[in-house]
């Protein structure tokens, strides 16, 4: 117990073991939101499967190109749902690697996001106020990519 008290003390009063500590505990941290990534895209693998053959079965028995564009926009939702989970996992694994959050990747990813709104978006349900803030969220989004892309390449040569 004095032990542990000693280390605790040391750990508090020199910055150097300060900062050790604080990284141990982002490496596990990080350990832990990469396996519960690695579950939630096992899940939406899962979701995404028993959906394509549902619906397209489904389709197959009774088309009807109402239904099938209506099983399409899901499907692709579905698509992009695990393409987004794949896409946080990157944005994990980089931070393990490198412990820098990298800010092309989260606007990446970002953007993946929106987009999959808009596929998914039912137009006849929104308002053109729902329209306009997904129009600046790409906008935005795609301003600080190019920015954020430009000043990459110009560092990195």
């Amino acid at each position: 117990m004095i032990r542990i008290l000693r280390r605790l003390k040391d750990i508090l009063t020199h910055d150097e073991h300060f900062l050790e500590a604080i990284e141990s505990i982002e490496r596990v941290v990080s350990k832990f939101l990469s396996i519960g990534m690695i579950i939630v895209i096992f899940i939406a693998l899962a979701q995404l499967s028993y959906a394509l053959i549902e619906k397209l079965l489904l389709t197959i028995e009774r088309p009807s190109n109402d239904s099938f564009n209506t099983t399409l926009f899901e499907l692709f939702g579905l698509f992009l749902n695990v393409l987004i989970a794949l896409e946080i996992l990157e944005n994990i694994t980089a931070y393990l690697r490198k412990h820098v959050v990298q800010v092309e990747l989260v606007i990446v990813t970002s953007l993946i996001a929106v987009a999959r709104k808009i596929i998914i978006l039912d137009l006849e349900k929104k308002s053109s106020s729902d329209l306009i803030g997904l129009a600046v969220a790409v906008f935005s989004l795609s301003v600080g990519y190019a920015i954020v892309h430009q000043t990459n390449r110009a560092n990195s040569k």
